[in-house]
């Protein structure tokens, strides 16, 4: 596999999954939406779905769409170093444009959110900053990061040392959405559950300085650490573990 194979296929799964997961953000939180106020059930399901579809678009390059399992199954071995870097630009570039996808498909959703039933602005788009980015409930981000590391451990041991033993491939995929929903029910709500770096910070930079959002809420850049680093330091800790057994 070449350089360019491996961006390629990583930024289109990658932009299917944040189309898709920050699309089932916005489908349960914008005011028009006929979803609005669905249960925390339909973004787990719907990110755990978007999970599937990226990755078994991406499967010639094993659709890991997140840098914490690119950087486990280098630390492994699973993986040539040299190939990481384009892994990982076309994870975050198609993070990116995943979420100003999902900002096209409900444009018209978003301009209505601006305003009330009766047509008067009401601002409420300032709290639309949580369907692209994740948000804690609490502002430790000491415990927050213990959060999003224990999170990805779980997606990343089940790669490592679950049936899939650490190939991941066609038949794998469904598995790991499986997880993905484990971890979003199980240990979701304390931090958003990002348990991949580009995941939060691709939407982030889309939302701070590219979509052109009414009354924008604050990026929280001072947040935005939490996400990269506690699920990197979980790739680091499980591909050195995965070494040991």
């Amino acid at each position: 596999m070449t350089g360019f194979d491996a961006f390629l296929w990583e930024f289109i799964g990658t932009a299917l999954l944040l189309l898709l997961g920050n699309g089932v953000c916005a489908l349960v939180n914008l005011r028009t939406s006929g979803a609005r106020g669905s249960d925390w059930i339909v973004i787990a399901l719907g990110w755990g779905l978007a999970v599937f579809v990226g990755a078994s678009v991406a499967d010639p390059t094993g659709g890991h769409l997140n840098p914490a399992v690119t950087v486990m199954l280098a630390v492994n071995g699973s993986l040539e170093w040299s190939l990481v870097p384009y892994y990982c630009l076309g994870q975050i570039l198609g993070a990116i444009l995943g979420a100003i996808l999902a900002w096209a498909a409900f444009k018209q959703l978003f301009d209505a959110n601006n305003y009330d039933d009766a047509g008067n602005v009401t601002g409420a788009n300032k709290n639309t900053n949580g369907i692209f980015f994740t948000k804690p409930a609490y502002p430790k981000n000491g415990w927050n990061a213990v959060t999003e590391f224990l999170a990805t451990s779980v997606l990343l041991m089940f790669i490592a040392f679950g049936p899939t033993g650490g190939e991941l491939g066609p038949m794998s995929y469904f598995a790991v959405a499986f997880v993905v929903v484990a971890v979003g029910l199980s240990l979701g709500t304390p931090t958003g559950y990002a348990i991949n770096p580009v995941r939060d910070l691709g939407p982030r930079i889309a939302y701070a300085f590219i979509l052109p959002i009414q009354d924008k809420g604050s990026a929280n850049w001072g947040y935005a650490w939490v996400p990269i680093v506690a699920p990197l330091a979980s790739a680091v800790a499980v591909g050195l573990l995965s070494v040991a057994l």
